[in-house]
């Protein structure tokens, strides 16, 4: 069974490193980056019989807005329910009720749709400073 946890004493710091170094996305973040972006952010972990299997950080005012990110299921793991028992804890949350969400993905569009979000195609609405251009097509 998967249990979701929001403790961040629970938090598997060094396993968080790892996943990050091995995403396409934070693979250039320092340690002491991905330090502050946990003690910055909410944090949500997925366990499996005590094992952090999962991780995702929410970056909110919890009024109006919500950024997602950092999602990421340990290799081993994936296939077992772990990324959609994160998205249903983290979507049920009453503290994000009525926040407007954004994430970026290169991959896991299905998994989001399922929650409602969608492909934005309003060209010239947002707007980003300081994205470095790695991936300018794929996230």
């Amino acid at each position: 069974m998967i249990e979701i946890s929001r403790d961040r004493k629970r938090l598997d710091r060094e396993r968080i490193y790892q996943w990050m170094k091995e995403s396409y996305w934070a693979d250039e973040r320092t340690q002491d980056v991905i330090d502050q972006s946990i003690e910055n952010s909410e944090c949500w972990s997925a366990f499996e019989d005590g094992v952090m299997v999962g991780f995702a950080r929410v970056i909110t005012d919890r009024a109006t807005f919500a950024w997602l990110c950092d999602v990421y299921v340990g290799e081993e793991f994936r296939g077992r329910g772990v990324s959609t028992a994160l998205m249903d804890a983290i979507m049920a949350c009453e503290d994000y009720a009525s926040v407007r969400w954004m994430l970026g993905t290169r991959d896991a569009h299905g998994l989001y749709e399922k929650y409602g979000f969608e492909t934005s195609t309003v060209q010239d609405r947002w707007m980003t400073k300081g994205f470095r251009n790695r991936f300018p097509n794929d996230c």
